[in-house]
């Protein structure tokens, strides 16, 4: 144990329950790496930033960190994640998650489906997810645990990190607490560019703390050597995966805010179904796409809709009959959607089943032997030829809605993209647009500088980092 955690603490006097976190606390740091430490309250910080590659121990970290502040100093404390099931499976109740690291003897109580845990001496701990980020209106704390911060979908002006900023506003100094594993994004480049300001960066690799995880893992690094996912992923370095791919953000035109939708000729909903219901296996991606004919050129699609989320299948049924129920479109060309696009795999295949018993417009896709690869490249035209437009930020222009991120993320990094859901939903409506004849694939693209009013060409803007 570390006797420097408890110089100049009167053993004797302390509670037990006091007794029990020093002990728990000491332990922690007697075999913690530096980096897994956070800075000493006393310092002027407000950030502190775990850059770490899998497998670091940024989780353990963050969880031995905030459960301390939360007792020591009676704290309400926030764990803001990408999704309620990462709130679940790792931050709370994941190997080295809050439930794993804290004594058992100073928790009062776990509330699973709040996500929060309340200490045997007032301190509290709630987690909620940043694909629910309205929540974050209301309620304040004094320090929070943002994890995987790269990863949240909803990162724009008002969202789930300016949010979070807006609540800490208990106490003298609030905390903030982000372990990520980094990636090229705005916020993240931001929080790097204020390190010696409000933020102190701490930086690890997976082979820093590669004694702690398992030989098979070891071995399986050494496959990605090279790639650019493995700088990223292993070694913590923040790189640009969206270089050089089959699609690019220069290839979508943005779709103006302050403009009404066209009018849709027709609309299709696509869905790429997790293998498994298992909610910690890849998610299921919804993607909802309306086909336009604009003043000049060919036939276009616009992304209307997406999100991908952890379902199980009896959550995923009502789920997509009521994205169905959705109208849009405004007056008398509002119009629901005409088909739903499932891929005939996985759990994909019983929903299918069960749409058809609904009477709902339900397709079966097979993408036969076409690997994700050249499902891409075959619809690549689409993209290249200006015909693919999102809808533009309603307070940054020439940003990409924030709820549309995750999507253009995906597909403009593929194949080096952790997760290629969004690929999947989006290569498979495209297809079906083009067999059933509303865009052609292979159409010669159209001039960007024609007077057509949807024209608003958007090479070289970068508009979402």
């Amino acid at each position: 144990m570390d006797d420097d955690i408890l110089t100049g603490v009167n053993w004797k006097a302390l509670p037990s329950a006091d007794r029990i976190a020093y002990v728990a606390h000491a332990e922690w740091l007697s075999k913690a790496h530096p980096y897994q430490v956070p800075p000493p309250m006393e310092m002027d910080w407000y950030v502190w930033l775990l850059l770490a590659g899998r497998g670091a121990g940024k989780t353990a970290a963050a969880a031995e960190g905030l459960w301390w502040w939360t007792w020591t100093y009676r704290f309400r404390s926030l764990v803001l994640a990408p999704t309620s099931n990462d709130l679940k499976h790792t931050c709370f109740e994941g190997q080295s998650g809050l439930l794993s690291v804290i004594p058992s003897k100073l928790i009062q109580s776990y509330n699973k489906s709040e996500h929060q845990i309340i200490l045997t001496n007032g301190g509290s701990i709630r987690g909620i997810s940043a694909d629910s980020y309205e929540r974050l209106r209301g309620p304040q704390f004094h320090a929070a645990w943002c994890d995987e911060l790269a990863a949240f979908n909803y990162l724009g002006e008002g969202q789930a990190w300016d949010m979070m900023n807006m609540g800490l506003r208990l106490g003298d100094s609030p905390r903030v607490i982000v372990t990520t594993t980094p990636r090229n994004k705005e916020l993240i480049l931001e929080l790097i560019d204020r390190e010696g300001d409000d933020v102190i960066v701490d930086r690890a690799t997976t082979y820093a703390n590669i004694k702690n995880l398992s030989s098979t893992f070891s071995k399986q690094l050494e496959r990605y050597k090279g790639s650019k996912l493995y700088d990223q992923e292993v070694l913590g370095q923040v790189i640009d995966l969206e270089v050089g791919k089959v699609v690019s953000r220069s290839m979508f035109k943005l779709w103006p805010h302050s403009k009404a939708f066209p009018k849709f000729e027709y609309i299709v909903q696509s869905y790429d179904c997790a293998f498994t219901d298992k909610l910690w296996n890849d998610p299921t991606a919804m993607t909802t796409w309306g086909v336009f004919k604009p003043l000049d050129g060919p036939m276009s699609i616009l992304l209307i809709d997406c999100w991908e989320e952890h379902l199980t299948f009896p959550s995923l049924k009502p789920k997509v009959i009521e994205e169905f129920g959705v109208v849009y479109g405004e007056g008398v060309d509002a119009r629901r959607p005409d088909m739903i696009l499932v891929e005939d795999k996985a759990a994909g295949i019983s929903l299918i089943q069960e749409l058809q018993k609904a009477y709902l417009p339900v397709r079966a896709w097979n993408p036969g032997r076409a690997d994700k690869m050249q499902r891409l490249q075959i619809t690549a035209s689409v993209f290249t030829s200006g015909r693919v437009w999102l809808p533009e930020n309603k307070t940054k222009r020439g940003y990409v809605r924030g709820w549309a991120e995750g999507m253009l993320s995906q597909l403009c990094s593929f194949p080096d993209s952790t997760r290629d859901d969004y690929v999947d939903s989006t290569t498979q409506a495209i297809r079906f647009l083009s067999d059933t004849g509303w865009i052609e694939i292979n159409s010669q693209p159209y001039d960007p500088d024609s007077d057509s009013d949807e024209s608003n060409d958007m090479q070289g803007n970068p508009y979402a980092v």
